[in-house]
């Protein structure tokens, strides 16, 4: 790619100090590989080894931080300080979309469809969360990605462990109403939703979680989704607006499900989702013909609005 030269030097940020370093490792190292392909005069930097100081060294940063740190505006904060253009969302976007219950607030006031949820602390009365919610609930750490800490409760009994299991990730969890239905994620590039994946995990997983995410080959994913085509613009349309309302932009992902009665229920939005051979971004975008090199170079020529 002959006009790579455009970007300068970029810093590739990726690794980091978050629960979900590893997945980072193998997004950022892909990304990389694939804008050196590209003719992209592309480095490594992970914040973890090195004084984000150094950044000033640097034209542009193309964020691979999954997580904390990366993906809740802490890293948009320092570049944006530094007058370095970089990849997705700005600092308000980042730090909305990474607190669940903040995102869930924003839809819920912007008429937007999501699931009812509780915040849990250790005063609150589990069974007022039963009966309002019902079973089975699924258990979340509220800033964290990657489905770290996350457990479904089926029994009133198994609920102090699962809470237990989110508490070693995040002093914030919360319970939310287990929705039984078909599970779809739909991807943006451009601020523009493309086609919409259907995830369909193995039986013997109760949902998507961290080991279907990155450790099975056995998950199905749908493209086409098996929505009709109305239903599939639908839930674009839907979650465009779920995106722009939380103030993400650029590229990212929202997650949502599909109830027995047909309804769309928002989960939550990536703001910097992940880039690996499993991940969901680089299967919708090769839908519409990009290659993995191609997704990175798109992701990154973002960084050059406003700056031409």
């Amino acid at each position: 790619m002959s006009n790579a030269t455009k970007f300068g030097k970029v810093a590739v940020l990726f690794g980091g100090k978050s629960a979900e370093r590893a997945v980072s490792l193998d997004s950022g190292q892909a990304v990389l590989d694939a804008l050196l392909r590209s003719g992209v005069q592309a480095e490594a930097f992970d914040p973890q080894d090195r004084s984000v100081t150094e950044l000033v060294n640097y034209d542009r940063a193309f964020i691979v931080l999954h997580g904390r740190g990366g993906e809740d505006g802490q890293i948009q904060g320092v570049l944006e300080w530094l007058n370095l253009p970089y990849t997705g969302t700005g600092v308000q976007g980042s730090a909305i979309g990474m607190d669940k219950v903040k995102t869930k607030q924003i839809w819920q006031g912007s008429d937007l469809p999501t699931a009812p949820y509780r915040i849990i602390t250790k005063e609150t009365d589990l069974d007022a969360v039963i009966a309002e919610l019902g079973l089975p609930v699924i258990i979340k750490p509220v800033h964290e990605g990657s489905s770290v800490g996350m457990s479904k409760v089926e029994k009133a009994e198994d609920f102090a462990a699962a809470i237990e299991k989110a508490t070693q990730h995040d002093a914030v969890v919360m319970a939310e109403k287990w929705i039984t239905g078909r599970e779809f994620t739909i991807s943006f590039l451009n601020g523009q939703p493309l086609p919409v994946i259907r995830l369909q995990p193995p039986a013997d997983v109760a949902f998507y979680d961290y080991e279907a995410k990155y450790e099975r080959n056995d998950v199905e994913y749908g493209i086409p989704c098996g929505l009709s085509e109305t239903e599939e613009k639908n839930l674009q349309a839907l979650c465009l607006r779920a995106f722009q309302a939380v103030g993400a932009e650029g590229w990212g992902r929202i997650d949502a499900m599909q109830d027995e009665q047909g309804n769309f229920w928002l989960l939550e939005v990536n703001t910097v989702p992940g880039m690996t051979s499993h991940s969901l971004v680089p299967k919708a975008a090769q839908a519409v013909g990009y290659s993995f090199d191609e997704l990175c170079v798109a992701i990154l020529e973002q960084t050059l609005e406003g700056t031409a």
